[in-house]
């Protein structure tokens, strides 16, 4: 497609809001009116009354226009302006495919966050409006932000200008499923570099305790994920365990997660690794509970392993446990999800999260004909759908939200959770409360001053392999977290 902007440099804006309708397509800038067989044109120019936003949109041979004038009143009118193109690109592509994202023209990642800034600073009654009239979201996504941000300030108000929260990064998998775009290594190919790994890992968390202990932070949450930390054997996991348990201040814990991930890689040994050293919440991630869908995405497990997995966690004694769902999974139909959400609320879980596919590399999960992307949105979005309104039905309540780029049909990923239960580290990282220090590779640390809001990262190799032959380079690193804490908060 041919992306023609004219009066403005909202290149960038406009090609995000082009894809939220087509993330696979091909996307040619240019500022001359040449356009071709197959453009939009987004364009700002000067009438007597007043700026003009106006869109033009062509596709398989249909063609729509939308155009507004700019409210002068409005004070930052580059802002707005920026907004009323956008809108009118959405009401184009409206138009000619028969398609209406739920979120508007909102592509942010932090719906929920925004609104609160938005009711924080000029009223709930104003960021209601402007979600609604400005960025074109639904009343069931107002909704929902709605109940995120109540969910999330709750769990935010726990957080202290000392607090922080650790993160460990076991980046291997049993097998690489075929949506993934985290950076994590099949078992088969790294096992024999997972021994170091372990070794250094346990390395890095010591200095990072001592550095926490130094500056005298209070430890809120520890999260261990991947990947599939469950990959590790028994030992290891208790040895990676007991060494957050050995070196940080324990006693402020509010949470212990460990991403026990795939089915598959739960047994009994390491379930009792990670029930001795002190965890309280797992997570078990069937992604879907149909066995057709889970072989094609990759996974080498049945939903049969995952009810078995999820049972002996409950024998062991774990009375805190999460599952992960994914809505718009190549092969699943909306049957299908329904079937998987009926299955997960049989084994009553505390909390359940569902993501809405990530198609940074759907193009290669079977999308084929005329706008296949827009089909898949709106199947999804009655996939997320679905599943929020049996879950609210059954008590298990929205607290956290967030978004990542190219999502199918532009959704969201929602945590749930039964009062009580709610995931506080997930509520943590993306709202950015409060520091992050992170070990491991790819684990990137978030350093962050309260009151200032001021935001710094380190981060560390992103690769295995990249972590073992740097991990020198990469502790003397850390001597730039007490360089910020030097910087924005005073000590004795």
């Amino acid at each position: 497609m041919n992306l023609i902007n004219i009066g403005h440099e909202f290149d960038y804006e406009m090609e995000k809001l082009i894809r939220l309708f087509l993330p696979f397509e091909k996307i040619t800038v240019s500022h001359s009116e040449n356009c071709g067989n197959r453009y939009a044109v987004c364009k700002l120019y000067q009438e007597k009354n007043g700026t003009i936003a106006l869109a033009k949109l062509k596709l398989e041979n249909k063609e729509a226009q939308f155009s507004a004038v700019i409210d002068k009143t409005i004070s930052n009118t580059q802002k707005e302006s920026q907004h009323e193109l956008a809108r009118q690109l959405f009401y184009c592509f409206e138009k000619l495919t028969g398609y209406r994202p739920d979120w508007g023209i909102l592509t942010g990642v932090r719906p929920a966050k925004l609104f609160l800034r938005y009711c924080n600073e000029y009223g709930i009654d104003y960021a209601v409006d402007f979600f609604k009239n400005k960025f074109l979201v639904s009343e069931s996504k107002l909704e929902l932000c709605k109940k995120a941000v109540k969910g999330e300030e709750s769990i935010i108000s726990l957080s202290g200008d000392n607090s922080f929260s650790l993160y460990l990064s076991i980046p291997f998998c049993p097998t690489r499923c075929s949506y993934c775009s985290f950076v994590s290594h099949s078992i088969e190919k790294a096992q024999d570099i997972i021994p170091q790994y372990v070794e250094l890992l346990c390395r890095e968390l010591k200095i990072t305790a001592e550095i926490a202990k130094k500056l005298g932070l209070r430890l809120e949450t520890v999260y261990m994920g991947g990947g599939t930390p469950t990959t590790l054997t028994a030992g290891q996991l208790n040895k990676v365990l007991s060494t957050v348990r050995q070196n940080f201040d324990m006693s402020s814990v509010r949470e212990f997660t460990v991403e026990a991930g795939r089915p598959d890689t739960i047994d009994v040994e390491k379930l009792g690794a990670i029930k001795q050293n002190g965890v309280t919440r797992i997570s078990i991630n069937p992604q879907t509970m149909n066995d057709d869908v889970l072989e094609r995405i990759g996974r080498k497990h049945t939903a049969q392993q995952t009810i078995k997995a999820f049972m002996l966690a409950r024998e062991l004694g774990f009375d805190n446990i999460n599952m992960d769902l994914i809505a718009g999974l190549p092969g699943d139909t909306f049957d299908g999800f329904k079937n998987t959400v009926n299955e997960i609320l049989k084994l009553a879980p505390e909390s359940i999260t569902v993501h809405a596919l990530s198609m940074k590399r759907a193009s290669t999960l079977n999308t084929s004909g005329q706008h296949s992307e827009i089909k898949m949105g709106s199947e999804a979005a009655k996939m997320v759908n679905y599943s929020r309104d049996v879950f609210e039905q059954n008590g298990i309540l929205p607290y956290y939200m967030y978004r990542q780029s190219k999502t199918v049909g532009n959704l969201e990923n929602v945590g749930y959770a039964k009062q009580g239960f709610e995931g506080l580290y997930n509520v943590y990282i993306m709202d950015e409360t409060h520091t992050i220090l992170a070990c491991g590779a790819s684990a990137v640390t978030k350093l962050k001053d309260s009151s200032q809001k001021n935001i710094k990262r380190i981060f560390n190799y992103k690769y295995p392999y990249e972590y073992i032959n740097g991990f020198e380079e990469l502790i003397s690193r850390k001597t730039e977290i007490g360089d910020f804490y030097d910087k924005y908060f005073k000590r004795d």
